[in-house]
């Protein structure tokens, strides 16, 4: 079916589904297999070729999971995307597939501490360097960026902080200096909240683990293609030019627009091997079509939980996009709907003791490193999702002692209010 005529709504339902399907079946079949019988010797040729599409291994493709992909794509208006086992090996095969010894990519200094290690630690151990730029200005990217730059890197908004990247400056910078830019969308919520093709992003990495599957049930990640970067210029000789491990085909000729993520899935997946289960495709699809239902009252009780937060007396200070003392309250209302995520953080007077006991004495929120469940989740950067960072490092990435990330989920937002009440009767 085409969906592009219809909306966002319409699309997290009816995308990726056949309506021709023989068997009649309202919903996605689960496809629990891992490899496909191929018709003749000639057909297992051309598909492992590349020059027929179909299914060859589950580590490459299955049906289940093609139609998660379709959807996604749909979502975003983009010419393709990829599923693979998670958030982290999404932005991994991205980077690999754009960049290798000797290249570097130019990222935000706001960025997820798992983000951070895999670009400060195993990307350079493999020889790509990641160049961390001190603010969002274009001017910090612009200044890292040399022959050698193979992307700019950012987070539509930052984790912890909520910092919101200025997506279209950024994107004019790269089309300017001629690199793609990535972005993780993961608090964008698969578009629905903020969709970075927009504004000049190239290239979107999820971690469908978050809003995409809403209820903590199973690991994913995505890579959205949106077909908009020439590859064509010289710069990027594995994608147009002959590919080694293809017998010399040439990806952007064969596959055009679409060239980026067909390489991410014929030597990404093939290589890598982060490929998500049939079934996790499936809850991923299951999430996708209630994801702008739970996503806007996640929202509307964020902005009412951060408002109790921000007139408590043992909160020190409440970082949130819909509050316009948020430096990034000018860019969430101009690349958000609704002008906000369902995620703030606070900062509670005390200590780091305090804090803790605070975190401990919650009966409904949950103590887990997660963000966009069904679950209202508070974490604890400083001990969890930034542990393995330097002082220095934690405090460029503003996490603090008594900091803490909250993830609002669907309770009512009344019992949300009353747990934190007598939460904090244990904070000093």
């Amino acid at each position: 079916m085409d969906t592009r005529k219809y909306r966002f709504e319409t699309r997290q339902i009816h995308a990726g589904l056949n309506p021709d399907e023989p068997t009649g079946s309202r919903g996605i079949a689960i496809w629990p297999t891992a490899a496909y019988r191929f018709r003749s010797c000639d057909h297992a040729a051309r598909l492992f070729e590349l020059s027929e599409a179909g299914n060859i291994y589950t580590r490459l493709q299955n049906p289940t999971t093609a139609a998660f992909e379709e959807r996604i794509a749909a979502l975003y208006g983009a010419v393709g995307a990829l599923a693979v086992s998670s958030g982290m090996s999404a932005i991994l095969v991205t980077v690999l597939s754009l960049a290798q010894e000797g290249d570097n990519i130019v990222t935000s200094p706001f960025l997820y501490g798992g983000t951070y290690n895999q670009f400060r630690i195993t990307l350079r151990k493999l020889g790509i360097d990641c160049r961390i730029a001190p603010s969002e200005e274009p001017g910090s990217f612009e200044a890292l960026i040399d022959e050698h730059t193979k992307a700019l890197y950012v987070e539509s908004m930052g984790n912890p902080t909520c910092a919101v990247a200025d997506l279209e400056a950024l994107g004019e910078l790269a089309r300017r200096r001629d690199v793609p830019l990535v972005v993780d969308n993961t608090f964008g919520a698969a578009g629905y909240l903020c969709n970075p093709f927009e504004w000049g992003a190239n290239i979107v990495v999820d971690s469908a683990t978050k809003w995409i599957n809403g209820h903590g049930t199973s690991m994913g990640g995505v890579i959205v293609d949106g077909g908009n970067y020439n590859w064509a210029n010289g710069k990027f000789p594995q994608i147009d030019g002959p590919s080694e491990g293809y017998h010399g085909l040439n990806l952007h000729e064969a596959f055009g627009a679409a060239a980026f993520i067909v390489k991410c899935r014929v030597d990404g997946l093939r290589d890598m091997g982060c490929c998500p289960s049939p079934f996790d495709s499936y809850l991923m699809l299951i999430g996708l079509e209630t994801l702008s239902l739970r996503v806007r009252q996640e929202v509307e009780s964020t902005r009412r939980l951060a408002e109790f937060c921000r007139l408590h007396p043992k909160v020190q200070s409440v970082s949130y996009v819909g509050f316009d003392t948020h430096p990034s309250h000018d860019n969430a209302r101009k690349y958000y709907r609704f002008g906000s995520s369902a995620v703030f953080t606070i900062e509670l007077k005390g200590t780091l003791e305090s804090t803790v006991r605070f975190v401990e004495s919650l009966h409904l929120a949950a103590n887990m490193t997660m963000i966009g469940d069904s679950i209202t989740v508070v974490t604890h950067p400083a001990s969890t999702t930034h542990k393995q960072l330097s002082e220095a490092d934690l405090a460029a990435a503003g996490v603090t002692p008594t900091m803490l990330r909250i993830s609002v989920g669907l309770e009512n937002v009344e019992d949300l209010i009353e747990d934190f009440e007598q939460a904090f009767t244990h904070v000093e």
